[in-house]
This record gives C-alpha cells, sequence and structure tokens, in this order.
C-alpha cells in the first residue's frame, strides 16, 4: 500500500523580516523542548491505569515535541535576509511522518535524553497501580497509615515507612498494596529476604499480583540466585506475556549471568519489540544489551547465531 506522508506548506513574506536573522540555538531549544516533554510527563496520571495507557500517553508527550523542534528546527535553517526589501515569498515543505527515519532520529535522541534526565519518566513506566479486589484497603485508618508510609517511602526514610506499613496491615491484613510497599523498602534497605517475604504475603493475597512477582524477580538477581529470578519471570510471563519487563528480565539474566548469550539475546529481542510496538522509552536500554551480545557474540565467533536469532524475530540486523 502506498504510503502516504504528511506536509505542512508556509508561505512566509520577507517583508516582515528584519534583513538578518538572530541564529536560533538549536542545542537549546532541543533541551527547553524536552523539559517540556518531562513536565507533560509529569503531568500523566497512573492510578488504576494499564501500563500500555500510561506509555501511550508518554509517547504523546514526545511526539508533540518533535513536531515543533522539526519546525523550528527548518525556520532557523533558512536564509530570510532581504537586502533588496523586495517582497518575496519562501515555501517551506516539512515532513512530519512518523515513520520517517528523520523522524524517528529526532524522536528516539529526545526519548534517551528523557531516560538520563527526567526521573518521573521512569517512575511513571515503573507504576504498577492498577487495582483488584484486596489492592487497597476499605478501612479509612488503615488507608490513613498506608499513605503516611507512602509520605516516608519518598523521603528516602525506608524503616519509617515499614513501621506505617506494619501498622496497616496489622488493621487490615488483607492489604496488598501495603505489603508490596514494605517489601520495597526492605529491598531498598537490602534486607532482601524479608523483601521476598513481604512479597509473598501479597501474592497469597492476589496471587496473580504483577508487581510481587517482578520485584521477587528482581531481588533473586540481587541475590544472585540467577536461575530462581529466571523461573520467577517465566511464571509471570503466563499471567502478563505482553510485558517486556518479563523479556528483559530473563535476557539480562542469561546475557549477564548465567553466560547464555543466544538465550539472553532472544529474550532481550522479544523485550525490544514489545517496547516498541508500546512506544516505551526502555526500548533504547534493550538496544544496549543487544549490542553487548553482539559484542561478545562476534567475540566467540557467533555472529550467524546472532543474525540468525534477530531474523527470527523479524528485527533486522542494522
Amino acid at each position: 500500500m502506498k504510503k502516504i506522508l504528511l506536509f505542512l506548506f508556509f508561505s512566509l513574506s520577507l517583508s516582515s523580516y528584519s534583513q538578518t536573522k538572530d541564529k536560533i540555538d538549536t542545542t537549546k531549544l532541543f533541551k527547553e523542548l524536552t523539559d517540556q516533554a518531562c513536565s507533560c510527563i509529569d503531568s500523566i496520571p497512573t492510578y488504576n491505569r494499564i501500563k500500555d495507557s500510561i506509555t501511550a500517553n508518554i509517547s504523546s508527550c514526545i511526539d508533540d515535541k518533535v513536531g515543533a523542534y522539526k519546525i523550528t528546527e527548518q525556520f532557523a535553517n533558512l536564509d530570510l535576509s532581504n537586502p533588496t526589501g523586495e517582497k518575496k515569498e519562501i515555501n517551506v515543505t516539512l515532513n512530519l511522518d512518523k515513520k520517517s527515519k528523520e523522524y524517528k532520529e529526532i524522536y528516539y535522541k529526545m526519548e534517551k535524553y528523557l531516560l538520563d534526565n527526567c526521573p518521573t519518566l521512569k517512575n511513571k513506566i515503573a507504576s504498577n497501580n492498577q487495582l483488584n479486589n484486596n489492592s487497597i484497603s476499605k478501612n479509612q485508618e488503615a488507608l490513613d497509615l498506608y499513605y503516611l508510609g507512602l509520605d516516608e517511602t519518598k523521603k528516602d526514610n525506608f524503616k519509617g515507612a515499614i513501621e506505617y506499613y506494619k501498622k496497616a496491615i496489622k488493621i487490615d491484613p488483607n492489604f496488598a498494596f501495603a505489603y508490596d510497599n514494605m517489601g520495597i523498602c526492605y529491598r531498598r534497605l537490602e534486607e532482601f529476604d524479608l523483601a521476598i517475604d513481604s512479597y509473598e504475603r501479597s501474592l497469597k493475597i492476589d496471587p496473580n499480583g504483577l508487581m510481587p512477582l517482578q520485584n521477587i524477580a528482581v531481588v533473586y538477581t540481587y541475590k544472585k540466585e540467577y536461575k530462581k529470578a529466571v523461573r520467577t519471570y517465566e511464571k509471570l510471563a503466563k499471567i502478563d506475556p505482553n510485558n517486556p519487563e518479563v523479556f528483559y528480565g530473563i535476557g539480562q539474566t542469561y546475557a549477564l549471568h548465567l553466560n547464555d548469550s543466544k538465550k539472553g539475546l532472544d529474550n532481550m529481542c522479544k523485550a525490544y519489540k514489545l517496547y516498541s510496538m508500546q512506544k516505551s522509552p526502555y526500548r533504547a536500554d534493550a538496544e544496549k544489551i543487544i549490542q553487548m551480545i553482539y559484542a561478545q557474540m562476534k567475540k566467540d565467533g557467533e555472529e550467524d547465531s546472532f543474525n540468525k536469532i534477530l531474523a527470527t524475530n523479524n528485527i533486522n540486523s542494522n
């Protein structure tokens, strides 16, 4: 099917411009626009929303700024000087096709900048606040203590937060989110066994809880129990087969810790494709791991295997 490109046309009268024009600093412009994209991302609601919907909103924030950057950059490259004073017209053709190489290059550049410089981006992507029956307590006193725990967690006062979560759970033993957040605090305090115990208590309340399962896999990685980490990710994959974090975790574990480049690459390719489909900025992280795996497989003389695995996953080796 013939591709339809989107074009914008501008007619500019030079008589409305001075004979010289100020040089536009595209580096400064890029930073200003990506910072605006970060503010847009910060305003995205995450409560009781699926991850795909959140990443779509993030992508929209970036798309808006890519378009603004391309328009301004195009004008920055025009010579608008008019020494004769004659009235002239300049037609500017601007290609805003999101599938074009030029558009993608700017989009990915902004995406990478945001990953490195916009902390709220990672928080939004990592949020897992979709509610199940026992996710949030219906007891107001337990809720109040839970929110006090969240406040302390934000201050990195993990020990103080744990005490609030414990009090909330004492009032409502089926408060799954309290166990989940207590597990996060224990993990950050490097009390890994207590973290796993908290997550497992959450899973007894909600056996299909995505957040505790994913975090158990992460904790096993910290404990260097890599095979247990893989098994946990595989269990999560059965519940949430379109979650790229699952395949990223498996791929990273095989490639970096279990010395199995082929399994690592196959899973990382699956993660990369899912990230791309969901327009997740973490696509860039998967790409980095794939490049690392390529370096290792090239060193081991397995370039053919590398290319075959990419082909199997319908990924261009370039």
